[in-house]
């Protein structure tokens, strides 16, 4: 019961800080992030675990939030993928991609073997890639609410759909060499659509509800998420048939903001430990992981800007650099997903996630909540979304 009453406060707190940092003019993803990296811990270290006697895995433990957090992944990043999934990748977006993965990967990598205790290689690999991954949901999130130009989002989308595509997939490909089901599985199930047209199945709600129903399955399962709904989505888009979504724009939205978004960030950090956590690691490896990941990120992504052609008249670089240095809630699955299966330990868990909301709050921090011009768009492409 006490469980179920905490959870209920949570999304009550969430839903009071949105309307508050409205009120100043932050966007949703800010004050929920906010609340998310400072509100929360607070609250679990001065009254949830001492008056109520109910610690982190107590409250994740029950089946139904269990269902309930895979739903709203599924949601999430299903409503992503729609808008970005049919997108023509550019030459740009690969400039951008590729230096904004390699840099922080490569400086993730020697972080591990070299400043952190000896780890399995696989741990290693996990570690570098959290270090280059982007949140597409967030980045895509935040760069609607601020009214980012339509062409300048589909590119920086685009660029963060191929950085965690690469992850996902580096990670997917590591995992296989061990249990080639963490990876087989996902592929096969993502030509279901192909299936479903061979039994002459034409009403794409069919396809769509299949589609999420299935993104349920993987990501409670712990199969890779990403993969399956990029392959799948490929294949509807080859087939020519439009997902559609299960719920109107508005009530999505409000789903998403009100109940998805929240249950998510307070899944992760409420497992955090943070008395444990912070006598395991020392203040010099608390600080290079607080450090190393953004300024290694910032400094791909600025290269990799440099690389391509502005994305519109008078774009920043600057800026951009520390958009695409957004984590969020990608990172926040990834982590749940490396502590779950005991490959990095809840203290590096706990300085990852710091490090992740962080980046996630820079943008915000450095003076991005204002909108941009509308019109600096790209003649010739499409808005991202209607």
């Amino acid at each position: 019961m006490m469980t179920l009453v905490f959870w209920l406060l949570a999304l009550a707190l969430f839903a009071l800080a949105t309307r508050v940092g409205r009120h100043f003019g932050l966007i949703p993803i800010v004050s929920q992030l906010l609340l998310a990296s400072i509100g929360l811990p607070l609250l679990m270290l001065l009254w949830i675990e001492p008056h109520w006697q109910l610690t982190g895995a107590q409250l994740v433990s029950p089946t139904w939030l269990k269902s309930l957090y895979s739903l709203s992944f599924a949601l999430l990043l299903g409503h992503i993928l729609s808008d970005v999934i049919d997108l023509r990748l550019d030459r740009q977006s690969v400039k951008i991609a590729l230096p904004s993965f390699l840099v922080p990967f490569a400086c993730g990598l020697a972080c591990a073997m070299w400043l952190l205790p000896p780890q399995p290689w696989l741990s290693s690999l996990a570690v570098g890639l959290v270090f280059a991954i982007t949140a597409i949901p967030v980045l895509y999130l935040y760069l609607r609410h601020i009214g980012y130009p339509p062409a300048a989002t589909r590119r920086l989308v685009q660029s963060a759909i191929l950085i965690d595509l690469t992850c996902w997939s580096l990670f997917g490909l590591a995992q296989g060499s061990l249990d080639l089901n963490s990876l087989l599985l996902p592929i096969a199930a993502a030509l279901l659509p192909l299936l479903l047209r061979a039994l002459r199945i034409r009403q794409p709600l069919c396809y769509s509800l299949s589609f999420f129903a299935l993104l349920v399955v993987a990501e409670h399962y712990r199969l890779n998420a990403l993969i399956f709904g990029v392959g799948y989505l490929l294949c509807m888009a080859w087939l020519k048939v439009a997902l559609v979504m299960p719920l109107k724009a508005v009530w999505l939205e409000r789903l998403q903001t009100f109940v998805a978004i929240p249950l998510i960030l307070t899944f992760g950090i409420v497992q955090i430990n943070v008395h444990s956590a912070l006598s395991a690691i020392s203040p010099l490896q608390l600080c290079a992981l607080l450090l190393l990941p953004v300024l290694s990120k910032v400094l791909g992504n600025w290269l990799g800007l440099s690389w391509a052609t502005p994305s519109f008249a008078g774009a920043s670089r600057w800026r951009e650099s520390l958009l695409l240095n957004i984590r969020g809630l990608s990172e926040i699955v990834f982590l749940n997903l490396l502590l779950q299966q005991q490959l990095i330990s809840p203290a590096l868990y706990f300085a990852l996630m710091l490090m992740g909301l962080a980046a996630t709050l820079l943008p915000a921090l450095a003076g991005m909540n204002k909108t941009p011009l509308k019109s600096a768009v790209v003649p010739g492409k499409e808005p991202l979304c209607q």
